[in-house]
């Protein structure tokens, strides 16, 4: 292809999508990365032969972080986005034989990838009612990975539908979020209202908002929001409930005035 070819082709791509192109991002498992990635989770990923999961590298330590103290225990975990069954499978080694691991996606070609490392289910990640009825055959909820669309959209109607549903403690886990930024495909766009980055910014503001309005600072009131982190395409709400607000001084002496 000629050098005016490819300048033309460039400006087309830009104009039609101005975020990188994905393939941009795409590497081969050298042995360098294996170097570079070490840990439980990114062991499991590197020596997978047999159902193919695609993974951001720089994750894998962020599963080791937060994942970490659920292995050998009876977590239950529901994965959103089944595609080849690869993830499901990575979640069964890393977690161990007690974990009980439900994967959902819309495609009903994933219902072929239910077996010994999860249970699938076919449904949208949108329907609450799908979602209810995934978590009552669970028994409960632990954790909540959501590798799905990636639609904003999407993204927020599960979280409203699941988050309520997490036991005390529990995590919820959005991947790939750098989909916020990009409008094609995603409902996305920098600081665009309805991302699954401006929600949770919102969601920072709501787990404030007793010092910011008269709401009260009751257990009640306070909303179950222990924590939310930020990672590089990732974040993490940790759900809680919280301790009335108090401001106390010890120990308490006189004032030397």
């Amino acid at each position: 292809m000629s050098s005016l070819f490819r300048r033309i082709e460039n400006r087309v791509r830009n104009f039609i999508s101005p975020h990188p192109d994905v393939s941009e991002f795409y590497a081969i498992a050298s042995d360098d990365l294996k170097t570079a990635y070490s840990g439980r989770s990114a062991d499991i990923f590197f020596s997978n032969n047999e159902k193919t999961v695609y993974k951001w590298l720089h994750y894998l330590h962020i599963y080791d972080q937060l994942l970490g103290p659920y292995i050998g225990s009876d977590v239950k975990m529901l994965e959103i986005g089944v595609y080849r069954g690869g993830s499901l499978e990575l979640w069964r080694k890393l977690l161990g034989e007690q974990a009980l691991i439900f994967g959902i996606d819309i495609n009903p070609l994933c219902a072929s990838y239910g077996g010994n490392n999860a249970v699938v289910r076919i449904g949208s990640q949108s329907d609450p009612d799908f979602l209810q009825s995934v978590v009552d055959e669970m028994g409960g909820l632990d954790v909540v990975l959501d590798d799905g669309s990636h639609v904003a959209s999407d993204q927020q109607a599960s979280f409203e539908a699941l988050y309520p549903l997490l036991g005390e403690g529990g995590l919820y886990i959005i991947e790939d979020m750098q989909t916020a930024y990009w409008p094609l495909g995603y409902d996305g766009g920098l600081k665009r209202k309805g991302t699954a980055i401006e929600f949770l910014k919102e969601k920072v503001d709501e787990m404030h908002r007793h010092y910011w309005r008269k709401s009260g600072h009751s257990a009640e009131q306070i909303p179950d929001i222990e924590s939310i982190q930020f990672f590089d395409g990732l974040a993490v709400v940790r759900k809680r409930r919280q301790l009335p607000r108090v401001h106390v001084k010890v120990p308490e002496r006189e004032s030397l005035a």
